[in-house]
């Protein structure tokens, strides 16, 4: 393989990873919302918890993108031109 499908490959599964991880916290979150009876006073830990998912999903949403937008816009093919 040359090194450009090994970089491909890996921007792959670094971009399904994230994705996988941005998914399965989404659906945790709204599961948890949804389907779990919540006490009416909400307890310390949970408010620990979710105020440490915030951060966790802005950064994954973040970098999904980054990763993603940036390698098409690093990446040429090399013998061709621009049109």
């Amino acid at each position: 393989m040359t090194s450009e499908q090994i970089k491909a490959r890996l921007i792959f599964v670094v971009g399904c990873a994230l994705s996988f991880t941005f998914v399965v916290a989404t659906m945790t979150l709204i599961y948890g919302l949804l389907f779990v009876t919540q006490p009416l006073d909400v307890s310390d830990n949970d408010k620990s918890a979710w105020a440490s998912l915030q951060p966790l999903l802005l950064f994954l949403t973040g970098s999904l993108a980054g990763l993603l937008s940036a390698n098409g816009l690093k990446d040429k093919p090399k013998g061709k031109t621009d049109e």
